[in-house]
């Protein structure tokens, strides 16, 4: 193990909720988007999307390496897998007067919650103050570290 492998582990952890808080604030921005996407020659409200993350190793390869070797496993951080949207259902909401409404007056909006993006960016903002704090923490071991041989 480098003594740079804290560095990457938590670099992959800002990387990686730098990226939800960025589909978030998508989101956000269209919330009220009723011509998201066109399909089939229909515009469709735009979709909630989510960010999908998944270990760099997984829990059983750590766990054999540290059986097999003596040493304290230490995984490699994450990665993203991808960028899914949201399959739940449209909200309906009723206004004849709109220039997307169907044939009874309703309107198609994005199954975007503001209430449920706001907490999902709560939490990505926390563990992304929480990863810059073992970075700082990282970075002020390696310089005392450093300084030792003065």
């Amino acid at each position: 193990m480098s003594i740079f492998h804290s560095m990457n582990i938590t670099s992959s952890a800002l990387t990686a909720q730098r990226l939800r808080m960025d589909v978030i604030s998508s989101n956000m921005a269209n919330v009220d988007t009723t011509r998201g996407k066109l399909v089939n020659g229909q515009w469709e409200p735009y979709r909630r999307k989510m960010v999908v993350t998944q270990p760099n190793e997984s829990f059983s390869s750590v766990l054999n390496h540290a059986l097999d070797s003596g040493e304290r496993g230490i995984g490699n951080g994450v990665k993203v897998t991808g960028i899914v949207e949201d399959q739940a259902p449209f909200k309906l909401v009723y206004n004849p007067e709109h220039p997307d409404a169907d044939e009874q007056g309703y309107v198609k909006l994005p199954n975007v919650d503001p209430l449920k993006e706001m907490v999902d960016l709560m939490s990505s903002t926390r563990s992304y103050e929480a990863n810059v704090t073992v970075l700082n923490a990282t970075k002020g071991m390696l310089i005392k570290a450093l300084e030792i041989g003065k």
